[in-house]
């Protein structure tokens, strides 16, 4: 009779690794989310520490970024606007969608932005 009938079957390597790789895979999901959250505090910093600057600008390009709406899920729209200022020099911003709406490409205006962030497009007057 063979030694091994009877006993339980084994995997091998795979049990005797399970707590390492399932460790290694919570730390790494938990270092990525604070990662993140540390990246969103520094700019935010960044931009708060930034002074506002009024330029003029022409709108160049205007984008959507649509992400979900998956079976049940909703979806959830990002808007985005291009300028370009009078060196040719060209930034994008996230914009507000109360913004975007009233943002058309070939509008020339005053742009104020904060570092990154979008504060308001002013339209020349005709």
């Amino acid at each position: 009779m063979d030694s091994r009938e009877g006993a339980p079957m084994s995997f091998g390597f795979f049990p005797s690794m399970f707590p390492f790789i399932f460790g290694a895979v919570f730390l790494f999901v938990i270092g990525t989310f604070i990662g993140i959250a540390v990246r969103g505090i520094i700019n935010t910093a960044k931009n708060n520490n930034s002074p506002r600057v009024p330029a003029q600008a022409r709108v160049v390009a205007k984008r959507t970024h649509t992400s979900g709406g998956m079976g049940d899920v909703s979806a959830s729209s990002s808007y985005y606007a291009t300028f370009e200022f009078l060196s040719g020099d060209r930034k994008e911003f996230y914009v507000p969608y109360r913004e975007y709406g009233l943002i058309a490409e070939g509008d020339d205006g005053v742009l104020t932005f904060q570092g990154t962030r979008f504060i308001s497009f002013e339209r020349n007057r005709l």
